[in-house]
């Protein structure tokens, strides 16, 4: 039995499966990786000092220049095969909870009912008083950088460095880690909590852990099963079984 073949018996006779994708599952479809592209903007500024709480109150013509350049850069980028494959096993119930890392509201435009979002999206942005929404695309207009409601300023609805992940989705990704049986991740080098967390949660009660992704990961000693190539192929191999 390969390896693709095992993933794919196991998943198929899993009772409660929990995927947790990182940014490899959005390089796919051909978005950076920024903190391994070295995290430069413009060549003089670190990713982290832009997405920071401290230049959206002191820097914050340069914050909202570095946002509309990742606003504009989701702008034509479409989810692969291994999007759209893990909606139709949550569809069909063979997967339950998904969790992600990633802000690019891929996995609900490839019909994923429901992400776990643990560092919010892109795609929306909201005022940092009032707390009213709008489409991200009103933050590429001079108006859309300021609330219309209240007059404060507008951000991405992401978690910036200095801000704590949501507890919501906090509360959802433990209990879902928990509660697998099989826990998949893709995508994610596992270096950084609470990334290397719920894994580890998941395997302490019981859950086998498979780790597809390119390069090895910190957890890896730690996996049932370890893959890498690319993920839409594997997905979509795998999809191939469980449909034959």
């Amino acid at each position: 039995m390969t390896e693709i073949e095992r993933l794919a018996d196991w998943l198929g006779n899993a009772t409660t499966t929990t995927v947790f994708t990182g940014a490899g599952m959005s390089t796919e479809s051909g978005l950076p990786d920024f903190r391994s592209a070295g995290g430069l903007w413009k060549q003089n500024r670190r990713f982290e000092e832009l997405a920071s709480t401290a230049a959206l109150r002191h820097d914050f013509p340069e914050f909202v220049e570095f946002y509309r350049w990742r606003i504009q850069m989701l702008q034509g980028v479409e989810p692969h095969a291994g999007h759209r494959m893990i909606a139709r096993w949550q569809r069909e119930g063979r997967v339950g909870a998904l969790i992600t890392q990633n802000v690019d509201g891929l996995h609900t435009r490839a019909g994923s009912p429901e992400a776990i979002e643990l560092h919010g999206s892109l795609r929306v942005i909201r005022c940092q008083r009032c707390d009213s929404e709008a489409d991200a695309e009103r933050f590429l207009t001079d108006e859309g950088t300021h609330c219309a409601r209240c007059g404060a300023k507008m951000r991405p609805g992401v978690v910036l460095f200095g801000e704590a992940l949501p507890e919501e989705a906090l509360r959802k990704a433990q209990e879902a880690s928990e509660q697998a049986d099989l826990f998949i991740v893709m995508g994610s080098s596992l270096q950084v909590s609470p990334a290397n967390y719920f894994p580890q949660v998941a395997k302490a009660r019981g859950a086998r852990l498979v780790i597809l992704n390119r390069e090895p990961t910190a957890l890896d000693h730690l996996a049932d099963l370890r893959l890498g190539g690319a993920i839409g192929e594997t997905l979509e191999a795998i999809g191939r079984i469980l449909k034959g």
